[in-house]
């Protein structure tokens, strides 16, 4: 899926632009420091451009009308981003080699060494050709490529259906592919590991497309059996309340049948109620994913009742 590898290439830039990058190429920085300069801010704007294709796709129908076209511009969106992956590699294998740590750097940062080595000017004209390219991709796509109809509600159904399989996709992922995240997983699961804190509510910030799925869902695999009771729920941007409660409880009761199958009856009132009741006695961990707005969480969880024991 294309999104998935843009996400890739804006996680690759990311770690490039970090101070921990930006030290390693200080030697290099006094030698070639325009050129740095030059490389850092078109990274820079490289990656907004990936994100606003990133959200674009993720609202995109492939099932609509002049699908060809689509596919065609997808695929050369796919291949400038791994362009922009290969990039990313050469120039962090080059700060690499400047310290003397060249292959050792790569593995400690999750990064493969670069199929063919190129100098830091030529690194700097393909990033700014690769600017270009996305560019004229934009301008492609407002020419030929149809945004979806706002209004049409199998659209918005399979929007729905592809950020689930999304963030599936970013829980499936091994602790090995997780890169940059060791001091956030840490300050996460030692939250999470204390018994004297009742009712508390922990809160992943940022834009898409950052790993906060992925590492709270690793973090979740590891605490999740310290929790009496645990359910991981994907909302999304359009979501039904009513279908969120169904899809917690599902995951509250799935080793209570007969409970299970009267929740399936109950009307949203008594469903509340029936779950209120049941989590004052556990000690809970709950996870609400892909949620897009402050009232969207209000909104959800008032179910979430106060008892000292729960997350």
């Amino acid at each position: 899926m294309a999104e998935i590898v843009i996400l890739l290439a804006i996680e690759k830039i990311g770690i490039a632009l970090t101070n921990g990058a930006a030290n390693q190429a200080s030697a290099l920085f006094v030698m070639y420091g325009r050129q740095l300069l030059e490389l850092q801010r078109s990274m820079d704007r490289v990656v907004r451009e990936l994100r606003v294709m990133h959200d674009f796709l993720c609202q995109m129908d492939i099932r609509n009308r002049n699908k060809q076209v689509y596919e065609s511009w997808l695929e050369e969106v796919r291949k400038v981003a791994h362009l922009m992956e290969d990039m990313v590699d050469g120039y962090l294998y080059l700060v690499g080699q400047e310290h003397d740590i060249g292959c050792c750097f790569y593995l400690n940062t999750g990064f493969k060494k670069p199929r063919y080595l190129l100098s830091l000017n030529r690194i700097v004209f393909n990033v700014k050709e690769i600017e270009k390219d996305l560019s004229h991709l934009s301008e492609t796509k407002n020419r030929w490529v149809p945004m979806i109809n706002n209004g049409d509600s199998g659209s918005t159904n399979y929007i729905v259906k592809r950020s689930q399989d999304l963030a599936k996709i970013s829980r499936s992922l091994d602790e090995e592919d997780l890169v940059g995240v060791e001091k956030n997983r840490e300050k996460l699961e030692q939250w999470l590991a204390g018994d004297d804190f009742g009712h508390s509510i922990i809160a992943l910030l940022g834009m898409g497309g950052l790993g906060k799925t992925a590492l709270a869902a690793n973090v979740y695999k590891k605490a999740r059996e310290k929790f009496q009771c645990q359910a991981w729920i994907s909302v999304s941007q359009t979501y039904s309340r009513e279908d969120v409660l169904k899809n917690i409880s599902k995951e509250l009761f799935k080793d209570n049948v007969s409970v299970l199958s009267k929740t399936a009856a109950m009307d949203i009132t008594c469903l509340e109620e029936t779950m209120k009741s049941f989590l004052e006695q556990q000690k809970y961990l709950i996870i609400l994913d892909d949620v897009w707005t402050p009232e969207t969480f209000d909104d959800l969880s008032r179910v979430l009742t106060n008892n000292d024991k729960g997350q």
